[in-house]
């Protein structure tokens, strides 16, 4: 009862700042909850009426949340299925760029980390050339083997962040599960579960080992590559708050005009990026799930170079093979085969008809083809390919929206440096082989390979499984013979269960119903 007090009170005061800010101001009375219509009208009276030019109420409510609450937004912004394509245009103008901290407090955190001085970690340590919500970046030297020194970023980890993330972290899982309690398309949007990858997401930002893990499994698919890399990473300067690896000397994708003045030709840079998003993507299982210019940049070999591998997004083979049918089906306009794939892949429950989605698909996918090259975009089709799944009961995969959400970011990212792209032809190599390596002969026995594999596991596993059943059958038998039983701390544990819902449903409603409409009904 005290925790859901506390919880209560923090989301009372969140929803209160997104009130304040007027997050609510445009929202459609009849669109909500009967129940929640007189805090909705409260909160417009409580509203700030001006707003700076172009600034966005909801990013502004985020930033003074603070962190984790600029997190969350972020967050949010790859999932337009949840919030919809309006709140991901107002999310994506937050900023998560604040004040560094001292460069005392780096130096103390990299010598706890170490546990020994700064100076033989390092041979230079300079100040922070980029500060965020979890962690701000150095660029140091360092000695190797051989005597040799280079440049290497490093990046800290903020003190106490990860008390203040847990907290809010916490008060999320609380508004979370209140809504699927409450409201059928939390349940079907799996609001817990996006607070799920949320926090996975958080953890692997604020353990560097993770990250530097991640960017050495990503370094080592991307290694044979002509034109995409990753930097190394300097394991004997990595911990748990603190990430050192190779300094990229190169030019971001967000200088275009230095990019140009260097000679690379901007159209086949564009082309690298979607190629090499969907190697990765549909040949690997492994993609960088924040390409945005930001993170990217063209070296002084005119290789593109990913940094920041805090979010990275993995597919197994079925939906590889989901992604790569798909795609090739559009672009061979095969609608029932894209239908099917759906179907096979559990995707559609059965009780919906494959010709009645394909029929679907092909209402999304006829007016893309009459378009021309520059006018074809691969994101919105995959965003209208969304937009159906309410209609054919589909359960939402956070795997995929992540990877839809991706492609939009790439896509945007390609299209300004090239804005007559043509994203069927430059993705149709790389999902043409993969096709063909994977679902012609060659895919077939390698299917074949892994289903004998899974049967052999099976068969060693026929006596536990047995022993299994045996024990089920025995204690069915018994509870047959004298009923089922629930221990006194079953029983007395449901009966506070029950009054402690009934005490708190009708309470809860109200209190945090504005957060709900700021989280999950925009």
């Amino acid at each position: 009862m005290i925790s859901a007090i506390y919880h209560l009170v923090r989301l009372a005061r969140a929803g209160w700042v997104l009130a304040h800010e007027g997050v609510f101001s445009s929202v459609d009375p009849t669109m909500v909850p009967p129940a929640a219509r007189l805090p909705l009208a409260m909160a417009k009276l409580i509203a700030r009426r001006r707003l700076a030019p172009g600034g966005s109420r909801l990013a502004a409510a985020m930033g003074r949340l603070g962190p984790s609450y600029v997190k969350l937004g972020q967050f949010l912004a790859t999932r337009p299925d949840v919030v919809g394509p309006n709140v991901v245009r107002e999310l994506e103008q937050l900023q998560d760029r604040v004040p560094p901290f001292p460069q005392d407090e780096a130096v103390q955190i990299i010598e706890a980390a170490f546990g020994r001085p700064i100076g033989e970690v390092f041979t230079e340590f300079g100040p922070s050339v980029a500060a965020a919500s979890i962690a701000q970046v150095h660029k140091a030297r360092v000695r190797d083997v051989d005597g040799n020194e280079h440049d290497v970023a490093v990046k800290v980890l903020r003190r106490g962040v990860e008390r203040r993330f847990a907290r809010d972290l916490s008060d999320m899982y609380f508004a979370a599960r209140f809504a699927e309690r409450h409201f059928s398309e939390a349940r079907r949007l799996r609001m817990t579960e996006v607070v799920d990858t949320l926090a996975r997401s958080v953890r692997m930002e604020m353990d560097f080992r993770l990250e530097a893990a991640a960017a050495s499994e990503f370094g080592e698919n991307c290694a044979k590559d002509t034109d995409f890399r990753v930097p190394t990473v300097d394991w004997d300067r990595t911990a748990k708050d603190v990430f050192t690896l190779e300094w990229i000397d190169g030019t971001p994708l967000t200088d275009l005009d230095a990019i140009a003045a260097r000679g690379i030709d901007l159209r086949d840079l564009g082309r690298t990026i979607i190629q090499s998003f969907l190697r990765h993507a549909v040949r690997d299982g492994f993609f960088h799930a924040d390409m945005h210019q930001g993170n990217l940049f063209v070296d002084m070999k005119g290789e593109l170079v990913a940094v920041d591998f805090g979010i990275m997004g993995r597919l197994g083979h079925k939906e590889r093979r989901f992604l790569a049918e798909i795609l090739y089906g559009f672009i061979t306009r095969d609608y029932r085969r894209v239908a099917e794939v759906h179907f096979e892949a559990g995707y559609v429950p059965d009780t919906h008809k494959v010709e009645d989605f394909a029929q679907a698909i092909r209402a999304i996918g006829e007016p893309i083809h009459s378009r021309t090259a520059d006018q074809i975009s691969m994101a919105k089709l995959l965003t209208l390919l969304f937009e159906i799944t309410a209609l054919f009961d589909m359960r939402t995969r956070t795997e995929l929206v992540l990877l839809q959400k991706t492609m939009v970011v790439v896509e945007g990212v390609a299209r300004k440096l090239d804005p007559r792209l043509d994203m069927w032809s430059t993705a149709d190599p790389v999902v043409r082989s993969w096709i063909e390596a994977n679902l012609g002969p060659r895919g077939m026995l390698a299917d074949a390979g892994r289903g004998l594999a899974a049967i052999g596991r099976n068969v060693r596993e026929l006596p536990e499984l047995f022993d299994r059943a045996e024990r089920v059958a025995r204690r069915l038998e018994e509870a047959a013979q004298h009923g089922f039983s629930l221990s006194p701390a079953s029983v007395e544990a449901i009966g506070l269960a029950e009054a402690r819902r009934a005490r708190w449903g009708n309470a809860a409603l109200w209190v945090i119903a504005l957060t709900l409409l700021g989280f999950f009904l925009l």
